[in-house]
């Protein structure tokens, strides 16, 4: 079973950067679907985006196309989701799932799958 810690979040004025870092323990993430969702204050969750690196596949909501990128790193067993001019909407609790259906990442994540505790990403001038 893998677990998973998000980190990197924090304060940032608009048009500024931000990386999170997802970190797992207990299974290789390679093995898994990615996916990172964010859930604003008031809001539903939203997918952010999902990867899998056995499916040679990325998807990414359109919200934030063009400026997020997401990343793995095998020795580190970890994902990473670059932000780049990230604009005032973009606040957010970020969480980092992982499962192994392609599908229920596209649906939205899923209770099966494993989830991290969140990191906050703020972005206020």
């Amino acid at each position: 079973e893998v677990h998973l810690v998000e980190s990197g979040g924090g304060l940032v004025q608009p048009g500024g950067s931000l990386r999170l870092s997802c970190v797992a323990s207990g299974d290789i993430l390679d093995d898994y679907v990615i996916g990172w969702f964010r859930q604003a204050p008031g809001g539903a969750r939203e997918r952010v985006s999902c990867s899998s690196t056995g499916h040679h596949s990325i998807n990414y909501a359109d919200s934030v196309k063009g400026r997020f990128t997401v990343s793995s790193d095998k020795e580190n067993n970890a994902a990473y989701l670059q932000m780049n001019n990230l604009k005032p909407e973009d606040t957010a609790v970020y969480y980092c799932w992982a499962d192994f259906l392609w599908g229920n990442c596209l649906a939205g994540g899923s209770t099966t799958g494993a989830w991290g505790k969140g990191t906050r990403v703020t972005v206020s001038s």
